[in-house]
């Protein structure tokens, strides 16, 4: 059986937590405490080369880490990724989008601000990160209101992974009034079958205040 190393609070653990629940794939879950410096153990870094999670084993003892890439191995052959290879690629690129213009900023403003770090951080650097986190939404407020999912007509693991740590953009102190396409697109995402509404606070985290080891 497949096993997912998690940790609950993360959104990008999430990504992949509700793709298993979408695929109604048997799991099971090992938790990562990953701020009691669990993730740098010598033998999750043999799972997870940044002792970051997600990550997964698989039952022949392969292991697979970073949410996108777990995404697009799991979407393989399902209705969650495109089977011509434009769509693929069209996912693709917005997987990227998402590590780089999403989770960077907002999922990184988010932590700061619920974790209470963001006072230990200096204010020109969150600054930087506020002026790219609205950027960022600017663009999907652009794209999406093309389109009713962000890589097409279709909801894919791209609309997962962009989702994760943007429709919590409020939490990181971004407001998402000025973005009625990007709220629409959240609304939709909420209404898929199978979507996962339990978000897990940082609060259930004695330890997620301190700083990574």
């Amino acid at each position: 059986m497949l096993t997912l190393f998690d940790y609950r609070p993360s959104q990008n653990a999430w990504k992949v937590r509700q793709l298993l629940h979408h695929l109604g794939r048997p799991h099971r879950t090992e938790l990562v405490s990953i701020f009691e410096g669990e993730g740098q153990r010598a033998d999750y870094l043999r799972i997870s080369p940044t002792g970051t999670v997600p990550a997964i084993r698989l039952d022949d003892g392969r292991t697979l880490a970073e949410s996108n890439a777990i995404l697009a191995y799991l979407a393989d052959g399902t209705p969650y990724l495109p089977a011509d290879a434009y769509g693929r690629a069209k996912v693709q690129q917005w997987l990227h989008f998402e590590q780089e213009r999403v989770e960077s900023v907002i999922g990184t403003l988010r932590h700061w601000t619920l974790t209470g770090k963001l006072p230990r951080r200096p204010p020109a650097l969150v600054e930087v990160k506020r002026v790219a986190a609205l950027r960022t939404l600017a663009v999907l407020e652009r794209e999406l209101a093309a389109r009713p999912f962000i890589a097409g007509e279709r909801y894919t693991i791209a609309d997962i992974a962009v989702f994760a740590y943007a429709s919590r953009a409020e939490e990181a102190g971004l407001p998402l009034q000025p973005y009625p396409h990007v709220r629409a697109w959240i609304a939709r995402v909420e209404a898929q079958p199978g979507f996962l509404a339990r978000m897990h606070p940082y609060s259930e985290d004695p330890h997620s205040g301190d700083e990574l080891p």
